[in-house]
């Protein structure tokens, strides 16, 4: 095993790297009684003639840089078999402290320049402003180009058009789906766009209870079980500012203004909420403590925001079972439902005289996948014409005309053209029947 560790140092770093896992130490022999050798080691611990002297201070640096050292050579060693056993290694990086240290680790091992490892961003149109002008810092530092992921038919940057085809809202409305929209389906999108067979991780150990478990290589529940390499898994936080300051590693500015980890900024806050706790050129101020202590990290992540089942929100679903089931597909494209084109068809519906069901829906939306079954059951056996209107890529006018704030929203059209809305969450065929069926008893 010896043998082995000293030849993955070789491969790595050289010969000189192979004494790494052992302290600068000068020998010092002396004798016993008996007139027999003993050879001791002045490093931190000096040999006076009858006492010990020791420098707490000294092993303990001494001792952190021994196993940085260690942890260094692992991770690269994992980066090593994750780009070249690999054809297409992916580094989704969120430019938190870990994923730095990933960056400057690939960029030592020339693999970024060199294109081996690709590195891809997901801008949820939410994150701080901060973040995407650090991204093209380190573009332009370490030599590589980014490839940016967004909401699905949104252009990159484009604000704007995010808002008006998903709403500014969507995160107060449905988080769920808003993690769907703006984070796992195009992290997904830009895994499967870079054909990527081994995805490169910052997660740690360190994190928390949910990640307490992970190991440097694993099956991702995502891609039907995609490679992915966690170089960093064994790290604790200070272990990560410690490389940080190592090497001077170029980190995010927010650090300096209390952030122990950076992700959106409607829900990320400094810890403590004071902002006194900084790393600021490379050096802490304040009491490091709550940054470092286990679990700690994301403690300032996903603040005030509840899962469905009201439990405290901890991920965003990206690296959970079944963060592969988003949209990618229209709803409906077979069967008794019809489709209603454009605003002004939809208008044309309303104003005819003629009654009509009227499903909005988007199609990632996770209620709207879910009633599509019942829907489409009762379409085939509805008293009155049934429609489906894309109501995410024409907010405005669903809003105004169809009674539309979330999604689905079913909407019954009156013969005299006023649009009644289905106010109910049971959504089975016979409940959508037993709606259309109340309008008949009113016009009796």
């Amino acid at each position: 095993m010896k043998a082995y560790a000293a030849a993955v140092a070789t491969v790595l770093f050289g010969a000189s790297a192979i004494s790494a896992f052992a302290p600068s130490a000068n020998s010092i022999t002396t004798r016993t009684n008996g007139g027999v050798a003993n050879t001791k080691f002045s490093s931190a611990l000096g040999m006076a003639d009858d006492e010990k002297i020791f420098d707490q201070e000294a092993y303990i640096a001494e001792s952190k840089e021994m196993r940085l050292k260690h942890l260094e050579e692992q991770a690269m060693f994992a980066l090593k078999i994750a780009v070249e056993n690999y054809g297409n290694a992916v580094f989704p990086n969120a430019m938190i402290a870990g994923d730095v240290v990933i960056t400057h680790l690939l960029h030592r091992m020339g693999y970024l320049k060199d294109g081996a490892a690709k590195v891809m961003v997901v801008d949820t149109f939410h994150l701080f402003p901060e973040t995407m002008d650090f991204l093209r810092e380190i573009e332009e530092f370490y030599g590589f180009k980014a490839e940016v992921f967004c909401a699905e038919g949104v252009p990159v940057g484009d604000k704007a058009g995010y808002d008006a085809k998903y709403g500014a809202n969507l995160w107060k409305e449905d988080i769920e789906q808003y993690d769907k929209v703006c984070k796992v389906e195009p992290f997904q999108r830009g895994l499967k766009t870079l054909n990527t067979d081994c995805m490169i991780n910052g997660r740690t150990r360190w994190q928390g209870f949910e990640r307490a478990w992970i190991d440097q290589f694993e099956n991702a529940p995502i891609g039907g079980g995609l490679a992915k390499c966690n170089p960093i898994a064994y790290w604790t936080l200070e272990d990560t500012f410690d490389y940080i300051a190592k090497y001077e590693v170029p980190h995010h500015p927010l650090h300096a203004q209390g952030y122990p980890s950076i992700g959106d900024a409607k829900d990320t806050i400094p810890i403590p909420e004071d902002g006194s706790t900084k790393f600021v050129n490379f050096k802490f101020e304040g009491d490091k403590t709550p940054w470092l202590d286990y679990a700690s990290e994301r403690k300032g992540r996903f603040v005030g925001l509840a899962n469905k089942d009201g439990s405290t929100k901890t991920e965003c679903g990206i690296h959970v079972a079944g963060a592969e089931q988003t949209f990618d597909r229209d709803l409906w494209e077979e069967g008794a439902v019809k489709n209603i084109a454009s605003t002004d068809e939809a208008a044309e519906i309303i104003g005819s005289g003629e009654e009509a069901i009227v499903a909005v829906y988007a199609p990632w939306c996770q209620f709207c996948q879910g009633m599509e079954e019942e829907f489409a059951k009762y379409a085939e056996s509805a008293g009155v014409p049934v429609y489906k209107f894309r109501g995410d890529e024409e907010r405005d006018f669903v809003q105004a005309s169809l009674n539309t704030e979330s999604f689905p929203t079913v909407n019954f059209i009156k013969a005299d053209g006023s649009v009644v809305k289905y106010d109910s969450e049971a959504r089975s065929a016979d409940d959508f029947a037993t709606f259309e069926k109340s309008f008949e008893k009113s016009t009796a």
